[in-house]
């Protein structure tokens, strides 16, 4: 196989440690080792290739996270299909747009998925090939479809003499990845060989990482760099759309039984195992390092995870986004040791210096596309703008989402182009990259524009507060600063008027949050359904609309 492929990685390992652990399922206590997963990976392969699923073949991909489904992407990408991954916890009615969006022309899903499928229509004018992963019994809504089994498409791998792996370049297509949509419509990020490449290839740097690893991923995307980079990949006994709600008991108990020493999770699910580690005094004597994204993680947070680490081990936190990514990454001990005194101050969020292969610019802010790249757009040090990247990991376009691409991307004179993160910060004089928030969520009033971040961490110093959100709701013909507040569980009954009382005298001694005067608790924040920690700051919006505009203002 060429090396481009990105599936390559695979059996490049399987031929150096062919007996060594590659994929583990908590639950089942099944597991591959890597020659294991390479031999499963290319049955299924030569039967994808017998079934139609070829090179190019655009192949949604519904599967739980699993021995299956790392044989299955891996088989897509030796074919070189091109998968389209949603995330699981979206809502039918947007994964159905997704789905109209991608036009796949293959469906390979658990039973649920198929019956979803089949009831709400998706992409019924696109879909030829459909295989179910766990047939079991198959209702009557799906007789006179094709539909075969991942039993008969292994069986015809059997059969089948051709090769399991063909030639891919590094510009060919390998996936469309669509964003959680946490911030408007879902879109598809068409992702390279070369792009999943360059990620493997700066995470495994950037985090020292080492071949025999042992790696819990809490999040199914992350969780298939593990075998890409020589480490055992432990599917934790989750649901996988809700890692605000894990189970600690069971997060433990599999760091425990395969002494894992790497592990991703959101900065919702590292609260509630951080939680339960310092109430039963847990230690994770073999972890080498813990990393979070998705969302700031609360220095809280960052520290009940790090009082359970080994003194050279550190909570990392990688920025970037479905588009690009690591742009840049921080350690625990800086965040402790420094940097979250700042973010105290309404400075925003320090995410680190930019990885070694990222270009990162900060711009001027506009809502408008901006087609040409020109070097008087870049700000300087300490001056908030627009974050932009270049770099192998970031990718080049949506998929027919022209305008989307354009509003993303700024083309320059070397062929190359940057991504707009959408994200606001700004460059410290070290080259650190702070965190604003997100450009949707500025809140402009008749005298100032507010960003999020900063404005958020002033109010986060509270004991009482779990978490703060920033919106501008309109009264009176002009936007109103407000902030929202969850309370932290065990003071969800405190009094409200002397918690707002604590709070506004905070906020007066910040020019940032000094304006700001009214202040609404709402018991449960809305959040993004791929890592629960993203605040829907949209729909908070909408309820502080509601929740104010009955009363009345001096």
């Amino acid at each position: 196989m060429h090396s481009s492929n990105i599936a390559s990685h695979l059996p490049s390992i399987a031929k150096l440690q062919p007996d060594v652990l590659a994929v583990a399922e908590q639950k089942s206590g099944q597991q591959y080792t890597y020659r294991q997963l390479d031999d499963a990976s290319n049955i299924i392969a030569k039967g994808l290739q017998v079934t139609g699923i070829s090179k190019g073949v655009r192949t949604v991909l519904m599967v739980t996270p699993g021995l299956d489904f790392f044989a299955l992407v891996f088989a897509l990408f030796k074919v070189g299909a091109v998968m389209v991954a949603i995330d699981p916890g979206i809502d039918t009615k947007q994964l159905g747009k997704c789905l109209t969006v991608a036009e796949p022309e293959a469906f390979i899903g658990i039973k649920k998925a198929h019956i979803a499928r089949r009831v709400l229509g998706w992409a019924k004018k696109t879909i030829r090939t459909n295989i179910i992963v766990d047939p079991g019994f198959i209702p009557k809504i799906f007789y006179g479809w094709h539909i075969k089994s991942l039993k008969e498409l292994k069986q015809s791998g059997t059969d089948y003499t051709g090769p399991a792996s063909i030639d891919t370049k590094a510009d060919d297509v390998a996936a469309i990845l669509f964003t959680s949509g946490s911030t408007g419509a879902p879109k598809g990020v068409i992702y390279t060989h070369a792009n999943f490449n360059a990620q493997v290839a700066t995470l495994k740097n950037l985090y020292n990482i080492q071949p025999g690893e042992i790696d819990l991923s809490t999040f199914p995307l992350f969780a298939l760099f593990g075998p890409a980079m020589s480490m055992a990949s432990i599917v934790p006994d989750i649901d996988f759309t809700r890692p605000g709600s894990v189970s600690p008991e069971k997060i433990f108990s599999a760091i425990e039984k395969y002494k894992v020493t790497t592990m991703f999770g959101s900065p919702a699910l590292l609260n509630r195992v951080g939680r339960y580690g310092e109430q039963h005094n847990k230690k994770l004597p073999n972890m080498n390092r813990v990393l979070s994204a998705g969302a700031p993680v609360p220095a809280r947070v960052m520290q009940r995870i790090a009082d359970m680490l080994n003194n050279d081990a550190q909570v990392f936190t990688p920025y970037g986004a479905t588009e690009s990514l690591p742009v840049s990454s921080i350690g625990s001990d800086e965040v402790l040791g420094s940097t979250y005194h700042e973010t105290e101050k309404g400075k925003g969020v320090c995410v680190g210096l930019p990885v070694e292969n990222i270009d990162l610019k900060i711009i001027k802010i506009t809502d408008d596309v901006i087609s040409d790249w020109q070097d008087d757009l870049i700000l300087d040090r300490n001056v908030i703008g627009e974050i932009a990247v270049k770099g192998p990991q970031v990718t080049k376009a949506y998929y027919a989402r022209q305008r989307a691409t354009e509003m993303a991307k700024i083309f320059d004179a070397d062929g190359g182009f940057y991504h707009r993160m959408g994200d606001t910060g700004y460059l410290d004089e070290q080259g650190r990259l702070w965190f604003c928030g997100r450009m949707t969520h500025r809140v402009f009033t008749n005298n100032e524009t507010l960003f999020t971040i900063p404005c958020e961490g002033i109010f986060n110093t509270h004991p009482k507060v779990f978490r703060t959100a920033l919106v501008g709701i309109n009264t009176h013909d002009q936007t109103m600063p407000v902030i929202c507040v969850e309370l932290e569980q065990e003071f969800k009954n405190e009094n409200q008027e002397i918690i707002t009382t604590e709070l506004l005298k905070i906020a007066a001694q910040f020019e940032q949050t000094k304006n700001i005067q009214h202040i609404l608790f709402h018991s449960a924040f809305p959040v993004d359904i791929r890592h629960n920690a993203k605040i829907g700051r949209e729909k908070l919006a909408v309820w502080a609309q509601k929740e104010i505009t009955g009363r009345e203002f001096p």
